[in-house]
């Protein structure tokens, strides 16, 4: 008897860039056939990636209306959803900050949690937005089979891989990575969505844990530990094929234009590297006998990729004013309100019409290549006609 083939799902990091994978899983939800359960029973999710993949594992029974649902979150989100962005909370913050540092560099460690955003606003919407018991539930059901949320260690540096899955699926440990089985909660989430020194650490049994992007050298490999043999991959960074023109650039860079340089190696760099390798990988196993495959329990591993069209820096310059003033101002003393200098702003810029502006662009993207999509899930010709006739 043939063994069902699971599809993963990835959804990367990107802070309010992972507003564009909600566009995608829109129109995703558009082209499957309308009662369509989970179609992907390997849900693995990094950063903010992980918001949209716990409630893809909550909603697990009907994929639409998960999908809808978050569209109908993102839509609406404001940066005050996410971040204390009112001037006292920015500026007790900033305090707070300055404070730690001052005392640090006197010997003295007496302030904890400091960062330079108080994220409670997020902690609060987590525990009123996500269910987490319905996880089990839908594994109980056969409609998921595993979720993973990264986070990263900053007492160990191992990139941790929290799991809550069917039963059978063991946990891992490679090179400074490891896989843990758990039951997913809010904390989680939070963990992994604490983008370095912008969000608070969070502390999970014995150690504080950031942003899962950090030291998360291989992206895919979650899916495949928890038994993926092809993965869809929503990135939220522009996948470019040709590498850009070097030119001469006279001034030094600022602060934010540095910051932004740092989120996108942290975001972005790793996952290109990490589906480069695994596309040689499977060019080097489809030239070797299927006896030999067998015998090494190798086999190839279909990848699909869809990222941005269009680059989300620019797409941020042009909403970056609709931050609230004090984080306008809080930005514009590191330089991160210059449009040359907007990376930074597309992490943060959790606002209505921005993310808006990334939902359009990712159901576009993914519409484009609505027969790529179809095949490289397998969905029936039969299927898309009775969906066409309903």
């Amino acid at each position: 008897m043939d063994v069902p083939q699971k599809t993963g799902l990835i959804l990367t990091g990107g802070g309010a860039r992972a507003a564009y994978q909600v566009g995608v899983l829109k129109a995703l939800a558009e082209i499957l056939p309308r009662r369509t359960q989970n179609p992907f029973p390997i849900i693995c999710g990094t950063s903010a990636g992980a918001f949209n993949a716990v409630t893809l594992a909550v909603y697990a029974q009907s994929f639409r209306l998960g999908a809808q649902y978050l569209e109908k979150m993102w839509k609406n989100f404001t940066a005050h959803d996410i971040y204390r962005a009112d001037a006292l909370g920015v500026f007790n913050n900033t305090m707070r900050w300055l404070s730690g540092l001052l005392l640090n560099a006197l010997g003295i460690n007496k302030l904890n949690h400091v960062s330079l955003l108080d994220s409670s606003p997020l902690a609060a919407l987590l525990d009123r937005a996500m269910p987490s018991e319905k996880i089990q539930e839908n594994i109980d059901l056969g409609v998921l089979h595993a979720l993973s949320i990264s986070a990263s260690g900053y007492g160990t540096g191992h990139s941790v891989n929290f799991f809550q899955s069917a039963p059978g699926v063991q946990p891992w440990k490679r090179a400074r990575r490891l896989g843990l089985p758990t039951n997913i909660e809010a904390k989680h989430i939070l963990a992994s969505s604490a983008i370095p020194f912008i969000f608070p650490a969070v502390r999970i049994n014995r150690e504080y844990f950031g942003d899962g992007s950090m030291r998360q050298i291989a992206p895919v490999s979650p899916a495949l530990h928890l038994g993926a043999v092809r993965v869809l991959v929503i990135g939220t960074g522009q996948v470019s094929e040709d590498q850009a023109g070097r030119s001469k650039v006279d001034d030094y860079p600022s602060l934010a234009k540095i910051a932004g340089h740092a989120m996108d190696s942290i975001f972005l760099d790793s996952l290109e590297v990490d589906i480069e390798r695994l596309n040689r990988i499977n060019k080097t196993i489809d030239l070797v006998s299927p006896e030999v495959r067998q015998h090494l329990c190798l086999h190839h591993i279909d990848v699909l990729q869809i990222s941005p069209s269009q680059s989300i820096e620019k797409i941020a310059g042009r909403y970056a004013k609709q931050l609230p003033f004090p984080i306008r101002l809080l930005l514009r003393s590191v330089g991160a309100m210059r449009r040359n200098a907007s990376n930074l702003v597309s992490y943060l810029l959790f606002e209505k019409d921005f993310c808006r502006a990334l939902i359009d662009l990712g159901y576009q993207d993914a519409m484009n290549r609505k027969d790529e999509i179809v095949a490289f899930l397998g969905i029936s010709a039969e299927s898309m006609a009775d969906e066409s006739a309903s």
